[in-house]
């Protein structure tokens, strides 16, 4: 009898302290180095992340950077920012019915010019709402060129994907992140403050890709120690956003996930999973992974939008995935508009082996410069899809 009654003893006090130790691990992470912790800040609750979501039609459009610009440098730089030809671009996105478009920042021009670097980020948000188009803006990225460099941008390599996109905020920042914290802090929550109920800022994408290795374009991790300091960083801005009264949600994309179960997440995944307050995700897969993707990420009962599609020749297509994510009502933007100095019509493995040619069948891109589209029936069924 006395032997029963400790094995139940044993058995509950077990039973608790799991209990304990689930219940309270919220308070575990408030103590943990900033490096440690899986939750930061207060997240929007599952019902206001819904309700904010419902306020919207269906979220649909492109990362965008204008034809002529080779990265994010020459995007925002004041010698090269270019409002008509982002004007005329933007009207060819809001005739096929595009109302979004992704569009990555970088601290550079901000580091070296801030005032400016706002005045040119206003007129885009201008052009933008004229267009009836609302903007997802991305403060960081861990993909392709490590070393970012203002001024002169270098001409794109040719027949090579991407071949002058650069990282933000590269390679030295993210080696020496004790020197440059405060400044990216501020670069971050100035920008956030500035726009925080701006209702053509549609929502805050705090970091690309963090943790990319680059191994399919530079052949090696950038630099030893990358993987940690990235997500140490992906904390930060986490933590530095939930500081800021927004009126949009905040989130980072879950990038690596495939069709995993949620328990199999990396590292960046679990965390951009377990804080993101709206979930985005990027999936360069076909229909069939696509969907159990899409229904694992739905688990979470948060909002979902697909911040990356669209690879012809990877399986990705839009009369595949665009039907997909508006049935499930996943927002979408698909990798690049207008065809040009980016390179994205030519593939990944583009960079082990460069084209010499243009491809008979694009990587990414819808339109040619002249605003004429790669297929026109593609570009009747992505029409036809959003208005339907």
């Amino acid at each position: 009898m006395n032997r029963y009654i400790l094995k139940i003893s044993i058995t509950t006090l077990l039973v608790l302290g799991l209990f304990t130790v689930f219940s309270n691990q919220k308070l575990i992470d408030k103590k943990l180095p900033s490096s440690l912790k899986t939750t930061v800040g207060q997240r929007w609750s599952v019902e206001k992340a819904n309700a904010w979501y419902s306020k919207h039609d269906w979220i649909v459009g492109c990362n965008y950077v204008h034809s002529n610009a080779i990265n994010q440098l020459k995007m925002w730089q004041k010698e090269t920012f270019s409002p008509a030809m982002i004007d005329k671009e933007l009207g060819w996105a809001e005739e096929i019915g595009f109302n979004s478009m992704r569009v990555f920042l970088h601290y550079l021009p901000w580091k070296e010019d801030a005032e400016g670097f706002y005045e040119r980020l206003d007129q885009f948000l201008e052009i933008c709402d004229q267009h009836h188009i609302a903007v997802m803006l991305i403060f960081f990225d861990d993909v392709w060129n490590p070393n970012p460099r203002s001024g002169l941008q270098p001409q794109p390599k040719k027949g090579i994907h991407n071949s002058g996109w650069v990282q933000c905020p590269g390679k030295n920042i993210l080696e020496n992140l004790d020197l440059y914290k405060s400044d990216l802090k501020k670069y971050v929550q100035q920008t956030l403050k500035r726009y925080a109920n701006d209702s053509r800022v549609l929502i805050w994408d705090l970091y690309n890709e963090p943790g990319n290795s680059n191994m399919s374009s530079y052949g090696k991790i950038e630099f030893r120690g990358k993987k940690k300091q990235s997500l140490i960083l992906l904390k930060n801005v986490f933590s530095w956003a939930r500081e800021i009264d927004l009126s949009q949600p905040i989130s980072s994309g879950i990038w690596n996930a495939g069709h995993a179960k949620i328990e199999k997440l990396n590292a960046f995944d679990q965390f951009c999973y377990k804080n993101s307050d709206i979930l985005n995700f990027h999936a360069y897969m076909g229909k069939t992974q696509t969907k159990k993707l899409i229904k694992v990420l739905k688990t979470n009962n948060r909002p979902l939008i697909c911040t990356e599609y669209m690879a012809r020749t990877a399986g990705s297509t839009f009369e595949e995935i665009l039907p997909l994510l508006k049935k499930y009502n996943v927002g979408a933007y698909n990798w690049g508009f207008v065809a040009g100095k980016s390179n994205t019509i030519y593939p990944w493995e583009s960079w082990k082996e460069p084209f010499k040619n243009e491809p008979e069948i694009w990587f990414h891109d819808i339109l040619r410069q002249d605003g004429t589209p790669f297929s026109k029936d593609e570009l009747q069924f992505i029409k036809k899809t959003i208005q339907d």
